[in-house]
C-alpha cells in the first residue's frame, strides 16, 4: 500500500503545484449526476449512483472528480475517481493528464487503486487517448499485488453540434473503470442541450474479456443516464 500513498501524493502536488502560480480565474464548472445498470457474466446485475464534478481554470486546467456508490449481485460496489489535466497548447488539441480511480468490493476487502497518465489528442469530432495503467490490488489485508497495463480510448462524434452530440467510443477505461487490455468496451452515447446550463447524457456500453488470450466472449452491456448542469 506503501506505492499506493507515494503516487496519490504525486497526484497532489502535480495538482497544486501547477496552478500556483498563475493568475486564476474559472473558465468553467459542472455538476453531472447518473443512474448505472449493468447486466455481465459476473455478477449478473449491478447498478449504481454517481455524482461528478469538475471545474477548469483559465481554460487551461481541468480538475474533475467522482464518487458512485451501489451493488454487484449481493455485494457492495464502491468507486471513486479524481483527475487532474493540462491543455497547454491554445491551437493544438493535445492534453496531458493523470488520474486515481478506486474500485472496491466491501464484503471482500478488495480493493483497487489504479494510477493513469495519459495523452490525448481530441476534436470536437473524434480523438485518442493513451497511456500507463498501474494497477495496486488487494483482498482481505493483504499486500497490494501490481499490474502495468497499456490504457487506450478512441471517440467519434457522428453529430456534434450546440443541440446534439451523438458519439461512439472504443477503448479499456472510463471515469470510474481500469480494465485490462483485452477486456475492452464498445459504447454508444448521446447528449441532448436543453438549454445553456443543463444536458440530458445517455450511454450503452457492449463489453467484452478474454481477448488477450485470443478467447473473446461476450461480457455484458451497461447502461447510465443523467444530466450534466453548467453554470
Amino acid at each position: 500500500m506503501k506505492y499506493i500513498k507515494i503516487l496519490l501524493f504525486l497526484l497532489l502536488i502535480f495538482s497544486v503545484s501547477s496552478v500556483h502560480a498563475l493568475d486564476l480565474s474559472i473558465t468553467d464548472k459542472g455538476a453531472e449526476a447518473y443512474l448505472h445498470g449493468e447486466f455481465n457474466r459476473g455478477s449478473v446485475y449491478n447498478g449504481s449512483l454517481s455524482i461528478i464534478g469538475d471545474i477548469e481554470l483559465n481554460s487551461l486546467w481541468l480538475f474533475r472528480g467522482g464518487l458512485s456508490f451501489g451493488t454487484a449481485g449481493d455485494v457492495t460496489d464502491l468507486k471513486a475517481f479524481t483527475t487532474a489535466r493540462a491543455s497547454p497548447f491554445e491551437n493544438l488539441p493535445l492534453r496531458f493528464s493523470l488520474s486515481w480511480i478506486y474500485n472496491g468490493f466491501i464484503e471482500y476487502e478488495a480493493h483497487a487503486h489504479s494510477i493513469f497518465p495519459l495523452i490525448s489528442y481530441g476534436t470536437d469530432k473524434a480523438g485518442i487517448s493513451l497511456g500507463m495503467h498501474f494497477r495496486f490490488t488487494s483482498y482481505f489485508g493483504e499486500e497490494a499485488q501490481f499490474e502495468s497495463i497499456l490504457a487506450f480510448l478512441l471517440y467519434y462524434n457522428f453529430i456534434n453540434n450546440e443541440t446534439l452530440r451523438v458519439g461512439a467510443s472504443f477503448g479499456t477505461f472510463d471515469d470510474f473503470n481500469a480494465r485490462n487490455l483485452g477486456a475492452f468496451a464498445l459504447g454508444f452515447d448521446f447528449a441532448i442541450r436543453i438549454n445553456e446550463n443543463w444536458q440530458i447524457i445517455s450511454k450503452i456500453d457492449i463489453m467484452q474479456s478474454g481477448a488477450e488470450g485470443l478467447s473473446a466472449n461476450f461480457f455484458g452491456f451497461a447502461w447510465k443516464g443523467g444530466v450534466r448542469f453548467t453554470w
